[in-house]
């Protein structure tokens, strides 16, 4: 399920605390890296705040994802949180070399609640040997003009890391959506265009098929830019629970920084 990120329209206080999160993002992998835990993969086809990972739901297979974000200890201006996000993903081809999910979410409250994604690609070792994961998708297809059409396409690989060190993803996205006036709606709260970045993503077991390390960061001042680190408990191999912080680049059109819990579930 492409877990959708959104606006936040609440002016909020920049958090000075930004470079110091990325520093720790990098260690906190390296750290994995070399306690080196046992794992084995399920298939979550988000990482965490962004859709940078290379999983696509298999033929037939369904996944409702139930996201909440939401301010901690915050008071006035400060406090508030993001419209619950429920979602539905299935995969709709029925090869084991080329995979496509299609899906749509619903965020309420809001006043333009429906978006739409999409995602096509080849699992890792099927183009031959050795060969990494490869992706092209679509996020964010809202309705209105202007302001939910972000009409997001992005480009992923990924790859399983040796020695059991977990799976990263790289990717890069731009946003296609216009408004009646030829301007980009996925931009900065100033206003400026800023509708394409670079996304990273890491993913490892460090209790095998039962929790999962999960971090990633999207670059861009936009609506989308932004990510975290948490942990994934899968209470049992189709139904498993993600909680962490997730900071973002804008904090003018997404606010402070905020805790997420996620409810995924497929059949």
């Amino acid at each position: 399920m492409e877990k959708t990120p959104f606006i936040f329209l609440k002016k909020g206080v920049a958090m000075g605390r930004l470079e110091i999160f990325r520093f720790w993002f990098v260690i906190l992998i390296f750290a994995f890296w070399i306690l080196n835990f046992e794992f084995a993969y399920a298939t979550p086809s988000t990482t965490y705040w962004t859709p940078c990972t290379s999983d696509i739901q298999a033929y037939k297979r369904w996944h409702i994802t139930y996201d909440s974000y939401f301010t901690v200890d915050k008071k006035g201006t400060e406090k508030g949180d993001f419209p619950t996000d429920v979602g539905l993903t299935v995969g709709v081809l029925p090869f084991e070399k080329l995979n496509l999910e299609v899906g749509f979410d619903i965020l309420q409250p809001t006043d333009d609640p429906l978006y739409f994604n999409a995602k096509l690609g080849f699992p890792e070792n099927s183009l031959f040997e050795g060969s990494p994961a490869l992706n092209i998708g679509i996020f964010n297809v809202g309705t209105k003009k202007g302001v939910t059409n972000y009409n997001i396409l992005d480009f992923i690989a990924g790859k399983t890391l040796p020695f059991n060190f977990g799976r990263i993803h790289l990717g890069y996205y731009v946003g296609l959506g216009e408004d009646d006036s030829g301007i980009k709606t996925l931009r900065s709260s100033s206003g400026k265009e800023d509708n394409d970045g670079f996304m990273i993503g890491y993913d490892k077991y460090i209790y095998k098929d039962k929790i999962m390390f999960a971090a990633d960061w999207a670059f861009g001042k936009n609506a989308i830019g932004g990510g975290g680190f948490g942990l994934y408990y899968f209470f049992t191999p189709d139904i498993d629970l993600l909680t962490g912080p997730v900071w973002f680049e804008d904090q003018g059109l997404n606010g402070n920084w905020k805790w997420t819990l996620q409810l995924d579930i497929n059949f």
